[in-house]
């Protein structure tokens, strides 16, 4: 199965987690090759995807790891998710485990941190990581979104940083962060949505699918599903519209289509969300 020759509308739901599997797995190899956290910034480890037009900058936050950041985020969940002193918090799509050593600056010594990913290449690189900062509270396990290994009401907060775009069944992402918060938890989600509709080159791009754009929901469908798995209090504390390079889009439009969809008003939004699982 070749990524670039995919076709997202003929794919099953294992065909699309193959696509981010390898590509996320391919970023995180050669990012331990390298020893260095930028190797995927501009250009992800050599495919066309710029993934750093979404990233924010988590330099200042206090917890930050270098070699944890492979500039693959779209916003900052950490920064309002409300997170307190012994919480017990899980981050989906930990990837090289950068949101969990954020967290874990804020749960301390008392709280505990739990990485989710399902990429092989990922979990390694958050092993390291976290091998080097000697924290006994950490820790990263291999896992589904759509049907996490992980137990009933055990967690405070679930955090996620550009993942949820990525997951094909989102109601099922969101029925599992439901089933493993706790009565009183929350959830703080930063992702990728849309307001208007995407050119079909760029909906069929399987490269763009991994670069999070072409997986995304209109920003309504998404804070739909979010309310229909019994979500209260939704409200998005920052959105942010993404300019994705004209070069990058030119991989997937004709000069037409790409005049045409700059003119459009389609628009491609970083938003970082927050909700209370309800109390039934």
């Amino acid at each position: 199965m070749v990524i670039d020759s995919l076709k997202i509308k003929i794919m099953k739901a294992e065909d699309l987690k193959f696509v981010v599997r390898k590509k996320y797995g391919q970023i995180a190899s050669q990012s331990i090759l390298l020893n260095q956290s930028s190797c995927c910034g501009e250009k992800a480890c050599g495919d066309n995807t710029d993934y750093s037009v979404f990233n924010d900058d988590y330099t200042s936050l206090k917890g930050y790891n270098a070699d944890a950041d492979l500039n693959l985020g779209c916003g900052l969940p950490t920064q309002y998710a409300g997170i307190k002193l012994g919480d017990n918090v899980l981050d989906l799509g930990s990837g090289a485990g950068n949101d969990c050593f954020v967290a874990r600056s804020i749960v301390g010594e008392t709280g505990e941190g739990t990485g989710l990913d399902f990429t092989e290449e990922m979990l390694v690189k958050a092993k390291i990581n976290l091998e080097k900062t000697g924290f006994k509270n950490v820790e990263f396990v291999r896992g589904d979104i759509e049907g996490m290994p992980l137990p009933d009401n055990s967690y405070d907060v679930v955090i996620s940083n550009c993942v949820l775009n990525l997951v094909p069944d989102k109601q099922k992402a969101f029925s599992e962060i439901s089933r493993v918060l706790k009565p009183s938890g929350h959830f703080c989600i930063s992702d990728v949505v849309l307001s208007g509709v995407l050119p079909e080159g760029l909906k069929d791009a399987a490269e763009m699918y991994a670069g999070c754009v072409s997986g995304a929901l209109q920003k309504e469908e998404y804070l739909a599903i979010i309310q229909k798995q019994g979500f209260s209090d939704i409200k998005i504390h920052k959105e942010k519209l993404i300019v994705v390079p004209d070069n990058i889009l030119a991989d997937y439009l004709s000069d037409k289509e790409l005049d045409e969809f700059k003119k459009s008003g389609v628009g491609i939004f970083s938003i970082t969300v927050t909700a209370n699982k309800s109390i039934l």
